[in-house]
């Protein structure tokens, strides 16, 4: 019992000097059990590899320029995808939220597009656009888009409505109500609106790649899959965890919890 409390004493040092690491260790049972599996044998080589196998495989595509190619196109996708659903998105929220009348003619219409799922649009883009950037984008847009959306309005409608009769009262003009009462207040919501959209698009842009691509990590996953590489699939599927992880709990997740203190949503 002693020897596990210094334990989890040592542990609770080690990971408030370095927060780093506590997102490390608990991937390492998971390493050390893929690592025992691959080892004994219990499955070919071929169909099962190790980290080590993956290990090389990272730095072989990574020196002959094939997969700082392809992440660079994914992330290249989803940022220009990202833009444009944001540059949608959050006006399009704040418009629905402050008007009445928009948000009864616009609100019906959005929930029947939301319920379509983006892979669904796949077929008729592929007659509309062909396989290329643009059916790209559109799905990613059209994903990151209703996330946006929806929080938005969800934000812009929590702004107490008396801070803005307020500002009114005291001479602001209904922009000025707009850019310093309303969108501040709305942010939290917006930032997790951004958050799931993100997570959401970079789902569909690996699938998407998949199916249209011609380059990405989608596509090497996919292609790898012509060639048996099990060991390229699993790189993928490790870089797409990784790269969400950093984006969303260094980037995403700290932007989200800054806006929630400056706003009093959260206090710690």
């Amino acid at each position: 019992m002693n020897l596990l409390l210094q334990i989890w004493g040592g542990y609770t040092r080690l990971t408030r000097r370095w927060p780093g690491i506590a997102a490390i260790i608990p991937f390492i049972p998971v390493l050390a059990l893929w690592t025992a599996v691959s080892e004994a044998g219990v499955f070919p080589r071929a169909f099962f590899p190790g980290p080590a196998d993956v290990l090389r495989a990272f730095f072989t595509l990574t020196y002959k320029g094939i997969l700082p190619d392809y992440l660079q196109d994914s992330l290249i996708r989803l940022a220009t995808g990202a833009a444009v659903g944001m540059a949608l998105g959050i006006p399009l929220g704040i418009l629905i939220g402050t008007s009445r009348w928009a948000h009864r003619i616009c609100w019906p219409v959005l929930l029947f597009f939301q319920a379509i799922g983006d892979i669904a649009w796949l077929p008729i883009l592929l007659i509309w656009f062909g396989f290329g950037l643009t059916t790209m984008t559109f799905v990613i847009v059209y994903t990151v888009l209703f996330p946006v959306v929806l929080n938005t309005v969800l934000g812009v409608e929590s702004v107490p409505r008396d801070l803005a009769r307020a500002a009114l009262s005291l001479g602001a003009s209904r922009a000025r109500v707009l850019w310093e009462v309303t969108l501040p207040g709305a942010l939290p919501n917006i930032i997790t609106g951004l958050r799931n959209g993100l997570g959401y698009g970079w789902r569909a842009l690996i699938a998407v790649e998949m199916i249209v691509g011609t380059s990405g990590i989608g596509f090497m996953m996919f292609d790898a899959r012509r060639a048996g590489s099990t060991v390229e699939i699993l790189l993928g599927m490790i870089i797409l965890g990784l790269l969400w992880y950093i984006v969303d709990a260094w980037v995403l997740a700290p932007l989200e919890r800054v806006t929630g203190q400056r706003w009093g949503l959260v206090t710690s």
